[in-house]
């Protein structure tokens, strides 16, 4: 209780004291709106920093379609799931999302999809729908979070391919599935 407020010497508004390596009294400069109060390890004063920008939805697009594909034993695109999006930072991730539904008909029905940034493949799943059936109706949700590394833009879509040639696929029947919608959002890296 020696030692008052009127005897401390004079300080600027919202500095903090603490101590240095050697013990003394040391005032931490005042940090700026936003900023947090972070260690810096043993021997030095605690310092004012921008928080971590990571994991925050920076940008979302989304697109909506309601028109068919009739996939064959090549590769086809998926009407409905391309989408561009330009990242503000090369160091952002981009989640790619499609969802709609297919109907698969004739038995052993197989369906190979794959997922494309630009021309690059970067997901591939290798089979989707029935073994034997002669008509159902397939759930179709794809989704992939992606390092494009680059702020130039960027285009996702889907290529479908049926495994045989017995029966048929319908992707995106708006009468049957409501259509498709797929997204791509923006992670800060």
């Amino acid at each position: 209780n020696a030692i008052t407020l009127a005897k401390m010497a004079s300080g600027t508004d919202g500095n903090i004291i603490s101590y240095d390596a050697s013990g003394n009294p040391v005032a931490i400069a005042t940090g700026s709106d936003g900023q947090i109060l972070t260690s810096t390890g043993a021997g030095s004063p605690p310092a004012f920093e921008t928080p971590a920008g990571g994991g925050k939805v920076l940008q979302v697009i989304q697109s909506v379609s309601n028109t068919a594909t009739y996939p064959t034993n090549s590769w086809t695109d998926v009407t409905g799931s391309s989408i561009s999006i330009t990242p503000s930072s090369s160091s952002s991730k981009i989640l790619y999302i499609f969802n709609t539904g297919g109907l698969c008909g004739g038995d052993t029905r197989g369906l190979i999809m794959k997922i494309l940034r630009g021309t690059t493949q970067i997901r591939r799943l290798n089979r989707y729908g029935y073994s034997t059936v002669t008509l159902g109706a397939v759930p179709i949700f794809l989704t992939y979070l992606d390092s494009p590394n680059t702020t130039s833009a960027v285009t996702y879509k889907i290529q479908a391919a049926e495994q045989n040639t017995s029966g048929a696929w319908e992707i995106n029947d708006a009468a049957e599935t409501a259509g498709a919608v797929v997204i791509a959002m923006e992670i800060a890296g």
